[in-house]
């Protein structure tokens, strides 16, 4: 077949682009944020990258709130930079070789997982064909090469013939043994990056494409690339002494430090992290029902029942057209922005899961977020008209819109009795939370800490409904489940907790207003003998005069009665 000319120029750039080190999905703003230019070489961006990755500045390590909270035994592999050293008890130096033979004894699913990944079959990639699915990782494989030849990991003219344990734990295409003692390392995401320099780099962008206008967030906020600085810096996290249970949130919010929560070892594979399941394990539970609002809608019940039948192996730029794909994924919504596929998830949120952030309502209609709603009008249309799109992303934008009005006006009756202090307790049993937090309404840290009547049962509410309720509702909207904003979820919870937080705002005042009618009722009186206000001595009087008085005289005549009777 003939090529014309013009036909072949694409190529030809394409490929001038790829020598020169540019890559397709690393925005424009992170090149500018690394002071680089776009032909930077593979190590001038991993550099500069890795450099802004370990920087404590830009997000690395234990946070503003270090001093409030120590690491546990599991803290080494949340964070592995920070707290993992080798261990003391495993003496053997062992070679590339060793570490197989010795772990297949040991531990054999890492082995057995290991076995069946990417990185232990490089030499069948090599011989892919493009009629394989799985052609791209040809492609992929010179492309890490070329990464670790600017590194100078890998001689002009070597090959990567495997990646094993040691790579990983040790050195990338080390030849010399490793001492478990002083060698061994927990791969952080920099560790994955050496190689996969593009999706480091493209996770990494994150910071640089999610900068809220009004800044309603950190810069860079809230994404997989400082989840774990936004941990951190929760200061009921750092404070609290339940470490144990304070870990269940950093088991989620550590992609910053690792790869591992999506690939997990140690196959690390792409198929399992193209499938929304993959999701799941962090983005479900009360405060984001990602997964089951997705999982429940007709895109995840699609996937449920004919997902077996799609190709997984594709990429995810020809899932529709190649793998089968009928309906879409998590990853094919997120990973998505303007046609193109990479590991920055953010570049499209608006409402960034929490609809009573300050800030992030009146947000809705600027020019930022104007311009992101139209990349989900892109990524809609790929399966919907863009009427349709249009239709349902303003049913989306009004229904959440709806839900926070009706939460602000249950949230503010609640708060307006803490301003008149006539919460439960408030005055004479509220502790103050522990630090670095302070003491107010409504705060985060009363979901996971209480003491005495801190928080009171109406402001817990409160709480539930700023952290869960109406972000279950906005999230069921944004995942096109119905039931999950309306009914089942969502709004019929909001209408139960308003229904509660005005019943007690009734009985509060109520009974604040009777104890002020006591109050003025003792003012005035001394005990049941009214003050005589012209002499200011007791005179008999007034109600309880005439209760003492009438008391008396009934006492007198059951004694006059029981001296007639001689009882």
């Amino acid at each position: 077949m003939k090529v014309r000319l013009w036909q072949g120029v694409p190529l030809l750039v394409c490929t001038a682009l790829f020598a020169a080190g540019a890559r397709a999905d690393i925005p424009k703003e992170t090149y500018d944020a690394l002071k680089l230019d776009q032909s930077a070489t593979p190590k001038q961006l991993y550099e500069a990258v890795v450099q802004r990755y370990r920087d404590p500045a830009q997000g690395a390590g234990r946070g503003a709130y270090a001093q409030y909270w120590e690491p546990i035994p599991m803290s080494k592999y949340t964070d592995p930079h920070s707290f993992y050293k080798p261990p003391t008890t495993v003496r053997e130096i062992a070679s590339r070789q060793d570490c197989v033979e010795c772990h297949t004894d040991e531990t054999p699913g890492w082995v057995n997982a290991w076995k069946k990944s990417t990185h232990a079959n490089l030499g069948k990639i090599r011989l892919l064909t493009p009629q394989d699915a799985t052609f791209y990782k040809k492609a992929k494989l010179d492309e890490i090469e070329n990464n670790l030849r600017s590194l100078g990991r890998l001689g002009a003219n070597e090959r990567l013939e495997e990646v094993g344990c040691i790579d990983c734990h040790f050195d990338v295409n080390a030849s010399k043994k490793a001492d478990h003692r002083t060698d061994l390392r927990m791969p952080t995401a920099e560790v994955c990056g050496t190689c996969h320099l593009q999706e480091f780099t493209e996770r990494e962008s994150e910071r640089d494409t999610l900068i809220w206008p009004g800044d309603q967030y950190p810069k860079g906020r809230p994404s997989h690339a400082l989840d774990y600085r936004a941990n951190v810096e929760t200061a009921i996290w750092a404070s609290m002494p339940q470490r144990e249970i304070a870990e269940g949130c950093t088991l989620c919010h550590d992609n910053q430090n690792k790869c591992d929560t999506c690939h997990t070892r140690h196959q690390f594979s792409a198929v399992e992290a193209r499938k929304p399941q993959a999701c799941a394990t962090c983005h479900s539970g009360i405060d984001h029902t990602n997964w089951e609002a997705y999982s429940l809608s007709k895109h995840g019940k699609v996937v449920e029942v004919l997902g077996s039948q799609w190709n997984w192996e594709v990429p995810l730029k020809d899932a529709f057209s190649k793998g089968g794909q009928t309906a879409p994924t998590c990853q094919t919504c997120h990973m998505e922005y303007q046609g193109k596929f990479g590991h920055n998830m953010v570049r499209k949120v608006r409402w960034a899961n929490y609809p009573a952030v300050p800030g992030i309502a009146e947000n809705i209609k600027s020019e930022w977020s104007a311009k992101r709603l139209e990349a989900w009008v892109g990524t809609c249309t790929q399966c919907h008209s863009e009427s349709w799109a249009r239709s349902y992303l303003e049913l989306m934008d009004k229904g959440t819109l709806q839900g926070l009005a009706k939460y602000h006006e249950a949230f503010e009756v609640a708060r307006k009795l803490y301003d008149d202090k006539l919460l439960p307790g408030q005055v004479s049993n509220r502790p103050p939370p522990p630090a670095p937090d302070k003491e107010g309404f409504g705060q985060f840290v009363q979901l996971f800490w209480a003491q005495g009547n801190n928080p009171a049962g109406i402001e817990y509410d409160a709480v539930t409904l700023t952290e869960n309720i109406l972000p279950k509702l906005h999230v069921n909207l944004a995942h096109a489940n119905p039931g999950g904003w309306s009914y089942t979820e969502g709004w019929e919870q909001m209408m139960g907790i308003y229904a509660k937080i005005m019943d007690e705002d009734t009985k509060l005042r109520e009974m604040a207003a009777l104890k002020a009618r006591v109050a003025k009722l003792e003012t005035n009186r001394v005990s049941l003998l009214d003050i005589d206000t012209h002499t200011g001595r007791a005179s008999l009087g007034g109600l309880g005069g005439t209760l003492l008085l009438g008391g008396c005289a009934a006492l007198a005549a059951g004694w006059r009665r029981r001296d007639k009777s001689g009882h």
